[in-house]
């Protein structure tokens, strides 16, 4: 199954319709990662895919995760 290259949420800050991307740090079927910035300037990250990978790569606060074998 391929990823969507871009999805769209609902800003948490200012309710607007926000994209994010699909990133490349990852080339792993494990978890699929996206990154945005809305128009307010608020930082959205959004992942799918195993469990565990999502939640450590929405744990990294600063967006330099990478998932190791």
């Amino acid at each position: 199954m391929k990823a969507a290259r871009s999805l769209t949420f609902k800003c948490v800050k200012c309710q607007k319709a926000m994209q994010v991307y699909l990133q490349k740090v990852s080339a792993c079927s494990h978890i699929q990662p996206y990154q945005g910035i809305c128009q307010c300037g608020e930082l959205k990250r959004h992942a799918t895919g195993q469990a565990d990978a999502v939640k450590s790569y929405l744990a990294s606060a600063d967006g330099s995760w990478s998932h190791h074998h």
